[in-house]
């Protein structure tokens, strides 16, 4: 079994921790190039500079992935005053860690003043939207703990869906996250005017 291969397997349980060296931490230029020749892997940074590499997804939660996507980008579309983004999108949060959510949503008046390399590379400010869906081998608390970041970093809304017990957690400044039981469809009103997320999509993978 080669290194890359054993890398996929071990992350597809647990995510593997590599620990970036010191003298390397804040090179934003040098991970963001790690992570470019690793493109099979999901790669993360924590606010403490260590890696977390993740293997691909598998088909249940990409479908969910692609709904998620796909369901933020067309109402961003005609909303017209923000972007949405995938999950491949790298974020460089205040704290210095560097998150892929897996939805994102980022108003343009924030974007305008990024640099066009800044906007080639890790986008360095915290989305004002975010969704995480748990997979399988996800923690929830690790999970848990990655939203809060979020918004101790400036996000305005951040959603935590869990598939398997069909429950979300949302997650706003100021106020301890709700957690909502098998709800149809989620309207964030206050942050999203007009969006809403069908979760029947989510929960009833079709295949």
């Amino acid at each position: 079994m080669n290194l890359s291969h054993a890398v996929k397997q071990e992350a597809y349980l647990n995510p593997m921790l590599l620990h970036w060296p010191p003298s390397l931490q804040g090179e934003e230029e040098l991970f963001f190039e790690f992570c470019q020749v690793n493109r099979e892997l999901r790669i993360e940074r924590t606010a403490q500079g260590d890696c977390e590499i993740m293997a691909p997804t598998g088909g249940e939660t990409g479908s969910r992935n692609l709904s998620l996507a796909a369901q933020l980008y067309n109402w961003a579309e005609l909303e017209s005053n923000g972007i949405a983004f995938d999950s491949s999108t790298g974020y460089i949060l205040p704290n210095k860690a560097i998150r892929s959510p897996d939805a994102s949503w980022v108003k343009k008046s924030r974007l305008a003043v990024l640099t066009p390399q800044q906007k080639q590379r890790f986008l360095p400010l915290c989305p004002d939207f975010v969704i995480e869906l748990r997979s399988p081998s996800d923690s929830l608390k690790t999970l848990q703990a990655k939203m809060q970041e979020y918004i101790e970093n400036g996000a305005s809304l951040g959603w935590l869906i869990d598939p398997e017990t069909r429950h979300v957690f949302v997650y706003q400044p100021d106020m301890p996250p709700v957690i909502l039981d098998n709800p149809t469809a989620l309207l964030p009103d206050r942050v999203l005017m007009g969006f809403k997320l069908d979760l029947q999509k989510i929960w009833d993978v079709p295949f």
